[in-house]
């Protein structure tokens, strides 16, 4: 079933109860029209899905959050996945968000804080998720990675592992891929971080979080966060070293859509052949990411 155009609070519960398994834990990725356009970030993640290890049954447990009708219509129109319309008073203003945001563009911080929003209204209606940014390939089920204890409340992947999981401090946090537990605490936090847009213009939510996070916002309010091994949740900025310990690859350090979604063809691709073999998995050069910044 898919969410109607001008949901409400009742049909976005609806839709997380549709999407989530018997713990009250589904998967959730945003998508604009851009993202949804054949061939691109949506078509890949959805094909990472099918192809990974352990990972078709997930499908039926990811909700695909539109921005807008394009992207609501090309989701609905793939069969087999929950989609959702994100009403339109979900705005953070009224710029249309539909085309390609570059990365810190004005564009890309609206949508990026329009996020935060919609995950923070999810963690208040009693939902665990793991976020995930379209422009990241399952290769298998990162449940068992994550290797999550019931105290830890925000599990969260960075740019460059630094060997030591519980030093959130020393690591600079990156929001495109994470699980957060539903608590009083996480949605509080998640309450606060969208609160700090105001005051932080110009910065875009991730850097936000990381600022919050080293003026002790996550020991005031008592969330337990770990930071995720790039062995295991990998991305371009730190390619893992053993492929078969891999469980996502996040194409960061990268700046236009043009370029991931080349590159992470030949992710997709190395892992394929990866697939039933014994031999060492090289991963591909990331030519077209390197590329994307240049002038």
């Amino acid at each position: 079933r898919q969410a109607q155009a001008g949901a409400s609070d009742d049909e976005l519960e609806a839709a997380l109860r549709g999407a989530a398994d018997a713990n009250r834990t589904l998967i959730v990725s945003v998508l604009n029209k851009a993202y949804a356009e054949e061939g691109g970030l949506l078509d890949l993640f959805i094909e990472s899905l099918k192809q990974g290890e352990g990972t078709g049954h997930l499908i039926g447990h990811v909700l695909l959050v539109a921005m807008d009708e394009p992207a609501f219509r090309r989701c609905s129109g793939l069969g087999g996945v929950r989609c959702y319309l994100l009403p339109p008073a979900a705005a953070t203003n009224s710029t249309n968000l539909s085309s390609e945001q570059l990365y810190m563009s004005g564009g890309f911080i609206r949508m990026m804080w329009r996020r935060i929003r919609l995950l923070g209204d999810i963690l208040k209606h009693g939902y665990s998720f793991i976020f995930t940014d379209m422009d990241v390939m399952w290769l298998r089920n990162p449940f068992p990675s994550l290797n999550r204890t019931e105290e830890e409340d925000l599990l969260i992947s960075t740019d460059g592992f630094k060997g030591r999981p519980e030093d959130y401090l020393g690591h600079e946090l990156n929001t495109r891929f994470f699980f957060v537990a539903a608590s009083n605490r996480t949605a509080a936090m998640f309450d606060e971080w969208h609160a700090a847009r105001e005051a932080s213009e110009g910065m875009k939510e991730q850097d936000v979080l990381n600022q919050m996070k080293q003026q002790g916002a996550f020991r005031r309010l008592g969330v337990r966060v770990r930071v995720l091994d790039t062995a295991r949740f990998s991305g371009f900025c730190q390619d893992s070293q053993d492929a078969r310990q891999v469980a996502t690859v996040h194409a960061n350090c990268c700046r236009t859509m043009r370029a991931k979604v080349a590159d992470l063809k030949a992710v997709l691709g190395a892992a394929k052949q990866l697939n039933g073999t014994t031999g060492r998995l090289k991963w591909p050069r990331h030519s077209a990411c390197l590329g994307s910044w240049r002038k």
